[in-house]
């Protein structure tokens, strides 16, 4: 009696620890990388204030690819790589010296992202915060001014969307993040203006995109 209850012990202690070996697989039986193409607009919120001859900031809008990289350390925690490059055309309005044309300006503003995702099925809802470095450069000064300079900054960024999976690889992405960046710019305007005039610049672009995505 006790070799068969010995027996049904060391069967059931069997049965536990190969359950336990399966489900350990499975937790770490996920795709570690994941890559997403999207197309983005990229929607400034911006405002200002300019010094000498006062007025306001008008940033135009931009409608660009955006490629990013997912490494996931769990099934829920992930850190996300956004890369992309944006072209802005920027006014000063309502100053002293009316309206003023300040060219455009590419922004380069690499996006470091830590996420969280919920799991369950094929909707996979996500949300993340983290920071951003834009890079300003190729700027075209304009008709009026003689040199635009703006300072590079480091910002937060903020994430939410949600993944829709086709299948065990390929899914769709819907995402939305806001930045909050702020610059200072230096506007050399003595040929036309006889001044330099600094400038406060708030960005703070709302960033919308829809793609698809690969794992990997």
């Amino acid at each position: 009696m006790k070799k068969a209850i010995i027996a049904a012990c060391v069967l059931l202690l069997s049965i536990s620890m190969t359950n336990a070996q399966e489900d350990s697989k499975k937790d770490a039986d996920f795709s570690k990388w994941q890559f997403r193409l999207r197309a983005i607009s990229v929607t400034p919120n911006e405002s200002a204030t300019i010094q000498t001859i006062g007025g306001d900031v008008s940033i135009s809008s931009s409608f660009v690819p955006e490629l990013d990289i997912t490494y996931y350390f769990t099934k829920n925690w992930s850190a996300e790589l956004i890369l992309a490059t944006t072209n802005h055309d920027v006014k000063a309005v309502g100053t002293a010296a009316g309206d003023i044309d300040l060219g455009d300006v590419w922004l380069l503003p690499p996006t470091l992202l830590g996420q969280y995702h919920f799991t369950g099925g094929d909707f996979v809802p996500y949300v993340g915060a983290g920071l951003n470095l834009t890079l300003f450069y190729g700027v075209d000064n304009g008709p009026v001014a003689d040199k635009v300079e703006y300072d590079t900054v480091v910002g937060f960024a903020f994430q939410g969307g949600f993944d829709y999976m086709l299948n065990d690889k390929w899914f769709l992405n819907f995402d939305i993040k806001r930045l909050f960046l702020s610059t200072d710019a230096t506007i050399n305007a003595t040929t036309a203006l006889g001044a330099t005039v600094g400038a406060d610049v708030d960005i703070n672009p709302w960033i919308f995109g829809i793609g698809f995505g690969l794992k990997l």
